[in-house]
């Protein structure tokens, strides 16, 4: 089993992976704070969902797990730790502005500060 150190240095960059950057609907949500990252390593609608919304977050939510998937199992580790890894990671990555889910389950805005991350984070 990896330690979380091994996990975060695995991941390299999937915090915002280069399909998520490519789409301008994503970029626009994530601006707009109507989508954040998820403790889990997805995804997430923050407030009122639309079709659209949960379209975006399905899409980019699928290629996660597949990449995660993939790179657990080259790293030894589960889907579940890698997932969590890879969370911390794009919480950590969010710009002031932006939105992320706290360990208590809550939607926050990232402000200047460091985001409140999960005490199971590298």
């Amino acid at each position: 089993m990896l330690t979380g150190a091994a996990i975060a240095t695995a991941l390299g960059g999937i915090a915002t992976p280069a399909f998520a950057q490519r789409d301008p609907a994503y970029a626009s949500a994530r601006a707009a704070g109507q989508v954040g990252e998820k403790m889990d390593g997805y995804l997430g609608v923050v407030g009122s969902e639309t079709a659209e919304l949960r379209r975006i977050v399905n899409d980019i939510n699928i290629k996660r797990r597949a990449v995660y998937s993939q790179r657990a199992q080259a790293t030894n580790a589960t889907l579940e730790e890698y997932a969590l890894t890879a969370g911390c990671q794009a919480i950590l990555a969010t710009a002031p502005g932006e939105k992320y889910q706290a360990p208590d389950g809550t939607w926050q805005t990232r402000t200047s500060a460091p985001p409140i991350r999960d005490p199971r984070c590298p």
